[in-house]
């Protein structure tokens, strides 16, 4: 459905990113770790058009889309939520939603299937009785899937979560767990990027792992947590809780 082929990606003097491969499956759960630093975000603005590659192909569901305009991504089926929360912390839920979908001005009597597919949206993230709360009052895992539904809103095949664990207390990864999972289930290609290893352990079906912006190994759960080389470079760290 992905494929992420020889990309590279400079900044000036710095090497972002290395001649980098992925081929991510229909329906597969893919996670991408590494420290801090290693190009992963940096990937994933690649793939949604942030940044074109500075060498290399991305293509997506047979098109090729290097370079293209975020936007026309987004239309093809590819959405986003991102690291650092982006919400309309002065509007409800309901219309930080709206919005995302490019729906425009809002209007009081919304646009019947539009103000459906929202609600749906927010059902679906839990979110459904706080559609008319200011985006700014939710605690912080309501803000992680208030971000979700404004992705999940445009319909994507693609999914695209940038740590959506971070910060969350135990019982919120355990809820994070099984909404990835029900997004595969109604058909989504889940790629993600996480730190918490017990979550990527847990869901992922396959683990690429960037270093310097090189990928270092690629594979299934328990092939990545035996790799000496993914051990020295990050798992190390993890364990140790330094990371």
């Amino acid at each position: 459905m992905l494929a992420i082929q020889s990309v590279s990606r400079n900044f000036g003097g710095l090497m972002a990113l290395q001649r980098v491969d992925l081929k991510i499956e229909k329906g597969e759960i893919f996670a991408l770790i590494g420290p801090n630093g290693s190009g992963k975000t940096t990937l994933f603005n690649v793939v949604t058009g942030v940044f074109p590659p500075s060498e290399g192909h991305v293509w997506f569901d047979g098109r090729e889309i290097s370079g293209a305009k975020t936007h026309h991504i987004v239309r093809l089926g590819i959405g986003r939520t991102f690291q650092t929360i982006r919400l309309f912390t002065r509007l409800s839920v309901f219309k930080n939603v709206w919005v995302a979908q490019g729906a425009g001005r809002w209007r009081s009597s919304a646009d019947g299937a539009r103000a459906r597919r929202v609600a749906e949206v927010l059902e679906f993230t839990r979110l459904l009785d706080k559609r008319d709360e200011l985006a700014g009052n939710l605690n912080f895992g309501e803000q992680r899937r208030l971000e979700l539904a404004r992705a999940l809103v445009m319909e994507p095949s693609m999914l695209l979560l940038d740590e959506p664990a971070a910060g969350m207390n135990s019982q919120e990864l355990q809820e994070l767990m099984e909404d990835i999972r029900r997004l595969r289930a109604m058909g989504k290609t889940i790629f993600l990027i996480e730190h918490v290893m017990a979550l990527v352990m847990g869901i992922a079906d396959r683990i690429a792992v960037l270093n310097f912006g090189q990928k270092i190994a690629e594979g299934p759960p328990a092939a990545i947590q035996a790799n000496p080389l993914v051990i020295e470079a990050y798992l190390g760290e993890e364990r140790s809780g330094d990371a």
